[in-house]
């Protein structure tokens, strides 16, 4: 019978969800009240409500309560979902680019064409890379502040296909990683395809907070870090040397592996040392030229201690087989001849540009960002909710990323990452006075 009518419960609060008697925002009784109301035990009560967030109907938000979700808000709405309508706004997504770079790829495949052992790149490569691209890689990395042997570097298809090969080099299902609480949706989707625990750290409006994590290394078996010290993603931090420093010694202390994720560090100038040569000896750097030079660029490197180097040359073979040869080809051309330089300091101007104009448009609201960043966090204010705010935007042709795609475990707080590098300047702000009109619309 209590089984009949716990069901009940849920059926009837998901009909009246659904049907709108119970809108977007509306505050739930607590566990307790629905329990006292309804004349049910309060583990019942619990499962009612456990079982509606499970359909997606409601949130609960720890010190703040239970509420009715935005159900039109397209699950998980986020940097995972990368397709946007035509004609929409995409604040969700970045994939910058310069005027002039699709000339610089014609250019660049005219002189593969012409000069070059065009016939090695058909051949199967080495699953690491060609160590003479290595060698090119690591010099180029030499002048980021990290020291490293080539034979410590591999070539790998993209950013993303490094974390994947780390995780699948270094770990087995079960293992814990602790995570910013707002970290890289990517890695999330990595984890979760190798049956990972992700554990959260909690962060404040500056950092990770450490002695959180020495907490949590004293009550469960971590065995990782993945971290993001130079321009995170979200919150656009470019963390100190003395944080960094406090990590690594944390790290030694309880024997964790370290992953460094290095995607936006080029947009850093003069950023304190690499993770990776504080502690070389357990620290997995990678990164890539997805965006410092185009998305679609599938090039990336990873770099390890030596003795990990067959697992992750395994990794690799179990994956793609071999590195992506023409396109390593190109990027090493474009390290050799000053490109590559050359098109990383245009995106630091590029995106410093967007955060000026970012920061003038939305003048009075709170923002978290670096001023050469991509994307900027917005913390709403307390009365506003993330999903509103997202569907009124959708409405009105902009996307945006709430906190949903970037929270590991805990509660998601109510804020919004938006993009700034992938629509051109006039249309950035247009596109951030709308989000500033509807937030406003909220707030007052």
């Amino acid at each position: 019978m209590a089984r009949a009518r716990y069901k009940t419960l849920v059926d009837a609060f998901a009909a009246d969800i659904r049907s709108g008697a119970l809108p977007p925002g509306t505050r739930l009784p607590t566990h307790r009240e629905l329990a006292v109301r309804e004349g049910l035990a309060l583990v019942t009560a619990s499962r009612v409500y456990a079982e509606l967030e499970t359909m997606g109907l409601i949130s609960g938000e720890t010190g703040r309560g239970t509420f009715v979700r935005e159900t039109t808000l397209p699950p998980g709405r986020g940097i995972d979902q990368q397709e946007v309508a035509a004609g929409m706004l995409d604040l969700s997504f970045n994939y910058p680019s310069l005027p002039g770079q699709v000339e610089l790829l014609r250019g660049a495949l005219r002189q593969l064409a012409v000069a070059g052992d065009l016939q090695a790149l058909l051949r199967y490569q080495p699953h690491a890379g060609r160590l003479h691209e290595r060698a090119c890689l690591a010099r180029y990395l030499a002048c980021r502040g990290l020291a490293v042997a080539a034979e410590q570097l591999l070539i790998v298809s993209g950013a993303q296909h490094g974390l994947a090969i780390a995780v699948m080099a270094l770990f087995k299902p079960g293992d814990v990683i602790a995570v910013d609480a707002l970290t890289y949706p990517g890695f999330k989707v990595v984890a979760d395809a190798h049956r990972l625990e992700l554990v959260s750290i909690p962060i404040t409006d500056r950092e990770p907070d450490l002695d959180a994590l020495e907490t949590l290394c004293a009550r469960r078996r971590v065995k990782a870090v993945y971290s993001m010290p130079t321009l995170h993603n979200p919150m656009g931090w470019v963390l100190d040397l003395a944080w960094r420093e406090r990590l690594v010694g944390i790290a030694r202390q309880h024997n964790l592996l370290l992953i460094e994720d290095a995607a936006y560090a080029f947009l850093a100038e003069n950023p304190p040392t690499p993770l990776a040569t504080l502690a070389p000896e357990l620290t997995v750097y990678v990164s890539g030229f997805s965006k410092n030079i185009a998305t679609g660029l599938r090039v990336g490197f990873v770099v390890t201690p030596l003795d990990w180097v067959p697992l992750f040359e395994r990794a690799i073979r179990a994956t793609t087989w071999n590195t992506p040869g023409v396109m390593t080809a190109m990027v090493c051309g474009w390290i050799e001849d000053g490109t590559v330089a050359r098109l990383e300091a245009e995106k630091r101007e590029d995106a410093s540009t967007r955060q000026a104009i970012a920061r003038k448009v939305l003048a009075g609201l709170r923002c978290i960002g670096h001023p050469n960043s991509y994307f900027l966090w917005l913390p709403l204010p307390e009365e506003v909710r993330a999903d509103q705010v997202t569907v009124a935007l959708l409405r009105a042709n902009v996307a945006v990323s709430t906190a949903e795609s970037f929270v590991a475990s805990g509660p998601v707080p109510h804020g919004i990452r938006l993009a700034l590098g992938s629509v051109d300047l006039p249309t950035l702000e247009v596109a951030l006075k709308e989000v500033r009109r509807v937030i406003e619309q909220y707030a007052w």
